[in-house]
């Protein structure tokens, strides 16, 4: 009985349950992440430590929504953690061109404007990257695609084709039509 259900695959969640399950491992992976930067930038230079932090937590996020929030229900393949960096450095991107804008626009932004554009790109990358990663990266074939692949490849497909034999006669062809 338990063999069973160890091999059952894990069905994937909603979209509402996997968007929950997205901002709770991403922001305490987040947040774990910005008290590692400080500690971490204490033994080397920052942006070194951001680096290597910047790595570390987004192999584990990656890992955290392969086995949690998007069910697929096991660790991540090569794959999945190219295309989620990917995103990650989109998300990245978004946020530093939206505090270059803002810098370019106001010449000396206080700390809660700067507070503010900094969390709503964050929030409108967050939900790109959600939207990638669910769509995407982690995306599961539905079963009627993974049943209709089955069946393509349950016969053996002919090499060749045999020809039927065109009658040289017109009167055969008119009969045969």
């Amino acid at each position: 009985m338990e063999v069973v259900a160890l091999s059952r695959k894990q069905e994937a969640p909603g979209a509402f349950a996997s968007f929950a399950r997205f901002v709770f491992c991403g922001g305490g992976v987040g947040l774990a992440s910005s008290f590692a930067v400080v500690a971490l930038a204490s033994w080397m230079p920052w942006v070194l430590a951001n680096a290597v932090i910047t790595t570390a937590s987004t192999l584990l996020a990656t890992e955290l929504h392969a086995r949690f929030t998007f069910g697929a229900g096991g660790r991540a393949t090569w794959r999945q953690h190219m295309q989620s960096a990917g995103s990650a450095a989109a998300a990245y991107a978004v946020t530093s061109v939206a505090m270059l804008i803002l810098h370019h626009l106001v010449a000396t932004p206080g700390v809660a404007l700067e507070q503010v554009v900094y969390l709503t790109a964050s929030a409108l990358a967050g939900v790109a990257r959600f939207a990638v990663l669910r769509l995407v990266v982690f995306a599961t074939r539905p079963r009627s695609q993974e049943a209709l692949a089955a069946t393509r490849t349950d016969r053996p497909v002919p090499t060749t084709v045999p020809r039927a034999a065109t009658p040289g006669d017109p009167t055969a062809l008119c009969r045969a039509a």
